[in-house]
């Protein structure tokens, strides 16, 4: 007899030494990002890509991806009641940003806090300055390599979410469906992180055959174009079942992930678009 639900209670620390703590959560960024180097790497060297570049890009990636997913995370969903409102240049404010009067704490990433969106945005402030001080090869160019790496970043670190019993759907009699002891839950709920780790593998399986198969990295912004509608597309789509991260989303239309998301689509049709214009017919089917 099948289960009706798999009961989840995974201890999110793996170990501690004194106030030490390693977590699985930081251990699967860890992970997603050697990751992302050793795919770019196999492309670099594809291509005769300097070593140096590689070396710089690791940098310039880790940086962005670090800072833009904890301002992300302060910036876009910290904002909570205020118990009294406050009244600025005749507004009346009902939400305040703790980080805006606590700014010296959005360097206490151990506490937690790391949003997908702001390390997006992270990345892409990142590869412009790349792309001036080291490539020169465009922005778009970068990445259209970078994303496929990329996307095993991001599935290790839903699987990080996972570990961390956060970031879950709402209830479904599914038989698939996941008890968040840990997160206090007592109903069967969405497994949400295994829904975004999944996409992102078909996100990382299509670019690398585009790359590797069609050559499409010779077609500007195919690659990013395609990685953009299937990531943000679908994480669009998985919001509708997703529990509202912060009480500030209740009775928005659209989340706050999905706004954020809205961009990035949009981008990925423009970038399809653009490079459909400049390409010979079936340029998939290698005619």
């Amino acid at each position: 007899m099948l289960l009706n639900f798999i009961t989840w209670n995974v201890n999110p620390e793996i170990f501690h030494l004194g106030s030490l703590s390693v977590r699985w959560y930081g251990l699967l960024w860890a992970i997603g990002i050697w990751l992302a180097l050793f795919i770019v790497q196999k492309l670099f060297k594809h291509e005769k890509l300097s070593d140096e570049w590689l070396d710089k890009l690791f940098i310039y990636t880790v940086l962005g991806t670090i800072i833009g997913a904890r301002l992300g995370h302060c910036l876009f969903y910290e904002w909570k009641l205020l118990e009294t409102p406050v009244q600025f240049l005749g507004i009346t404010f009902n939400y305040g940003n703790y980080y805006l009067s606590h700014p010296w704490e959005l360097l206490y990433i151990w506490r937690g806090g790391l949003a997908s969106h702001g390390g997006a945005l992270g990345i892409l402030i990142a590869m412009i300055l790349y792309n001036k001080n080291v490539s020169k090869k465009g922005l778009i160019w970068i990445l259209d390599r970078l994303v496929i790496g990329a996307a095993l970043t991001a599935a290790s670190i839903r699987l990080g979410n996972l570990m961390n019993s956060e970031i879950y759907g709402s209830a479904t009699s599914l038989p698939w469906g996941f008890i968040f002891l840990r997160d206090g839950q007592t109903e069967a709920m969405h497994p949400t992180q295994i829904y975004e780790m999944l996409y992102c593998l078909v996100a990382f399986a299509v670019a690398w055959w585009m790359y590797w198969k069609k050559e499409a990295y010779k077609q500007n912004g195919l690659i990013l174009g395609v990685f953009l509608l299937i990531t943000f597309g679908t994480r669009f789509l998985l919001e509708f079942i997703k529990i509202d991260q912060e009480a500030f989303e209740s009775g928005m239309i659209l989340n706050m992930g999905q706004i954020l998301s809205l961009p990035f689509i949009i981008w990925g049709i423009w970038l399809l678009v653009r490079v459909k214009k400049n390409l010979p017919p079936s340029p998939l089917k290698g005619e």
